[in-house]
């Protein structure tokens, strides 16, 4: 298990990603390239990365590719909740009214 604390960011990418390769078949060094914009917003490291992908594979990928960045956002009160939990009792349908004639 890896922890997710505050202020981290997660990086989510399919194969598509890690398997792209240039015109020499080199693939493209996701890992070393993503660490250089590991300081950046969530949506500046996904600019960053599907500039740099493309600009490897000569501007089209073979294959299918996503990337997802998800960022943990620091807590700003200590001991102060900023959201509610919903219980799954909480998403029950409810019939709609009928109209009033």
């Amino acid at each position: 298990m890896v922890s997710f604390e505050p202020g981290d960011t997660l990086l989510l990418y399919t194969d598509g990603v890690i398997e792209a390769r240039d015109a020499d078949g080199r693939f493209h060094p996701f890992g070393e390239r993503a660490g250089q914009w590991t300081d950046s917003s969530p949506e500046t490291l996904l600019h960053h990365l599907r500039r740099d992908l493309l600009t490897h594979v000569g501007g089209r990928l073979s294959d299918d590719a996503a990337l997802i960045a998800l960022h943990r956002t620091p807590t700003r009160h200590r001991g102060r909740h900023h959201g509610k939990i919903i219980h799954a009792d909480g998403f029950r349908h409810r019939p709609e009214r009928e109209p009033r004639g």
